[in-house]
Formats: structure tokens, sequence, C-alpha cells
């Protein structure tokens, strides 16, 4: 019984195998448009915000410092790019890279949102609501509605 192009794992159910192939396709996406966007950072075929060879001058920086500095000094925001504001600058070539990231740090949504379809054809109402919850928390989480410290 391999429909989804994972070897056959007795006692794995319909809507785990299915989690599993998505996850294995949005992992090898994810990696790829890593691949991708780094060999275009890295040749210099994308400029970055922040030139590679002015990199290790940042280096020795608390995080909150380099923000302010590298804001200063090349990408001139209103504010240091924090959370979701690198969406401003993905055209720069060490923003372009986050893409790959986000892509791999989304994908269990995509897994879940994938399952859910199984599991209420299966009836499976205790999942479903499961499912869904995972869904909407991950999706809270990764908007940057919620935050904690500073």
């Amino acid at each position: 019984m391999e429909t989804t192009g994972l070897p056959d794992c007795p006692g794995a159910d319909e809507e785990q195998l299915l989690y599993a192939n998505i996850l294995q396709v949005g992992m090898y996406i994810g990696l790829a448009l890593l691949l991708v966007t780094f060999a275009l950072y890295t040749s210099g075929v994308i400029a970055p915000a922040i030139p590679v060879e002015q990199l290790p001058d940042y280096w020795t920086m608390n995080v909150h410092d380099y923000l302010e500095a590298t804001n200063r000094d090349h990408l001139h925001q209103e504010r240091p790019i924090t959370g979701w504001a690198w969406i401003a600058v993905v055209g720069k070539g060490d923003y372009l890279t986050f893409l790959g990231i986000t892509l791999l740090a989304g994908v269990t949504i995509v897994c879940y949102l994938g399952i859910i379809p199984t599991l209420i054809r299966k009836k499976d109402k205790a999942f479903v609501v499961m499912a869904v919850l995972e869904v909407l928390i991950l999706t809270l989480a990764a908007s940057g509605v919620l935050t904690a410290g500073h």
C-alpha cells in the first residue's frame, strides 16, 4: 500500500502518512529554496543589505546594538528590522534567505491543514479539534502578535 511515496509503514494511519508526505515535500522545497537563495546571496547576484566584507564589524555586538547599527548604516528603515519587518527588505540577498527559513518553519502548519479533511472524513472529532487548534496556535505564534521578553 505505497501511495504516498514513503515506505510502507505498518500500523501508520492514513493521516500520519499524509502528514509525513507533506512534511517531506515541504522540507525538500525549503531546503532547495535555502540553497538557491544562499547561492544568490553569496555569489553577489543579489546585493545584500549589509556587505559581506563588513559583517565582522558587527559580530561582537549584542542583538540590540547590531539591529540599531545595521539599520543606521545600511537599511535606513524607520525602525530596526525585527519580526516580520524583514519582508520590507526581502529584495536584499541576506534577507532573501529568510524565505527558505520561513517555509521550513511554516511547513508544520501546512501538514496539519493537509490532514484536517482526512480527519473530518473519518469523523474523528477530537483530532479535528486538536489539528484546528494546532493550526490556530502555530499561526498566532508565527504572526508575532504574542511576544515574550524584550
